[in-house]
């Protein structure tokens, strides 16, 4: 009955959304919008034939093997399949995530990127620069895949068959580039007219749905794998009722490390502005377990397949006498699921992402300074840099769990799929990246839609206490 009680209410909220007129709008844009992206991941680049492309996916698919889809693969995954059909949505979004990453990292060493994240207006000039800046890793990372489909053999093992029509001459290269860079950048700015004009983070919304667009293609693989009449190949029934067990488990920690806090205390002593006297009270800080959110898988995932595709690009360009072709091909298979070394590389950049997340926008000394300004100390705690040292170690703790949790969710698929022969469109709606960023993106997403409801005094979407968004 209690189970009931909040579908009905999480049911009478979504109906109230459309009683807000602003609200609605939003809604609806937002889901215009992010049909225009699943339309750009179906337009053909000229000269490509994709058909031959998805025929090697869905034989792959067929054998219920993960061998030879690689990172490929899973960057199919991240542009809703727009690679495999040869869309100009080909390279997703992620050259702009690759952009973000770069800034990111440059901002502390350049002195002028670190002035401008601080001034009015910095914020503005930085994604100025990483426009810019994604074009350009658009052009490069075009270049690359472009080589990829005239030799395809390099790219995926037992692919000889190619997606090019026309005669691989300079013609070719560059309108294949600047179709994939002009619907990167089409992505990127859709993204933004979500963020402005909808509900919700525009961008992580497009990633969202090129995942959630991969599920009507993975149902029939897994009733096929799972279903009464599964032929006897290892897989049955009760493996079938486990990964769902496993999945609602991995849904429920997923949704419960997101909305984790440590509460740190916080008291106020009293004080007097001009003639005003403020008593003091009590309260806490929060501080997020999982601080960075799904931001350190994106990140990783965004690092490790860039020399993937760019060594994999390189090993087809060169002749078979060159002696280099054989290194070039064996690093390429490092950066590759399945590879030990992929796999601790991918934790390592997990853990350090985390920690580089909260060391950039996690500031510790202006907190412990605001606190003291206006009255306000730790229990415990002296006031100054006593207490921002107390929030730094906290910090590190606590994101060490969170750090531990993401590895921990990201390496599932990976290794259930190793483990069980299970193809990797399956095993990624039991864990990994699109569980966490399905969750976390769904989670940020009520947090805004609730807030336009309580200020017109609409119930949320829960009986106790509210949604909280990832960042």
């Amino acid at each position: 009955m209690a189970s009931d009680n909040h579908i009905t209410r999480m049911m009478a909220g979504f109906r109230n959304c459309f009683k807000i007129p602003e609200l609605s709008e939003r809604i609806i844009f937002t889901l215009l919008v992010l049909g225009v992206c699943r339309l750009i991941a179906w337009v053909p680049i000229p000269g490509l034939d994709g058909v031959e492309l998805q025929g090697y996916f869905d034989q792959l698919r067929t054998k219920q093997s993960q061998e030879g889809i690689g990172f490929m693969g899973m960057y199919s995954m991240f542009t809703g399949g727009a690679w495999e059909r040869c869309s100009i949505g080909g390279l997703g979004i992620m050259p702009y995530i690759s952009a973000t990453i770069i800034l990111q990292l440059m901002s502390p060493i350049i002195p002028r990127l670190s002035r401008l994240s601080r001034e009015e207006g910095g914020r503005v000039k930085i994604m100025q620069i990483g426009r810019v800046m994604t074009m350009f890793l658009c052009l490069g990372q075009g270049y690359v895949m472009s080589l990829g489909w005239l030799n395809p053999e390099s790219v995926l093992p037992g692919w000889t068959t190619g997606v090019v029509l026309a005669s691989g001459g300079i013609s070719y290269h560059l309108q294949t580039m600047m179709a994939l860079t002009c619907g990167t950048l089409l992505l990127m700015w859709l993204g933004e007219q979500i963020t402005e004009r909808g509900i919700g983070n525009g961008v992580s919304l497009v990633i969202m749905i090129g995942i959630v667009a991969d599920l009507p293609r993975a149902l029939p693989m897994i009733w096929d794998m799972f279903g009464p009449n599964t032929p006897d190949d290892g897989h049955g029934m009760f493996e079938g009722i486990f990964l769902v067990i496993l999945m609602l488990a991995v849904v429920a920690g997923v949704v419960a490390v997101t909305q984790a806090q440590r509460k740190v205390p916080v008291q106020h002593a009293q004080r007097a502005v001009g003639r005003k006297v403020y008593s003091g009270g009590s309260s806490f800080m929060p501080l997020r377990v999982n601080y960075s959110g799904v931001m350190p898988l994106i990140f990783a995932q965004a690092i490790l397949m860039f020399p993937g595709m760019v060594l994999n690009g390189l090993g087809g360009s060169l002749d078979d006498a060159n002696f280099l072709k054989d290194y070039v091909q064996t690093a390429a298979t490092w950066f590759q699921p399945g590879h030990v070394f992929y796999y601790l590389t991918y934790a390592f950049m997990i853990m350090f992402f985390a920690y580089f997340w909260v060391a950039t926008t996690f500031n510790e000394i202006e907190i412990a300074d605001n606190l003291k300004k206006n009255g306000g100390y730790i229990p415990g705690i002296r006031p100054g840099k006593a207490t921002s040292d107390f929030l730094h170690r906290t910090m590190s703790r606590i994101t060490f769990a969170g750090a531990s949790f993401l590895v921990i969710i990201a390496l599932i698929p990976m290794l259930l799929g190793l483990w069980r022969n299970i193809p990797y469109q399956v095993t990624q709606f039991f864990g990994g990246t699109s569980i966490l960023i399905a969750v976390g993106v769904t989670l940020d997403t009520m947090r805004q839609m609730e807030s336009y409801l309580l200020m017109r005094h609409y119930d949320g979407f829960l009986r106790k206490g509210r949604v909280r968004g990832r960042f």
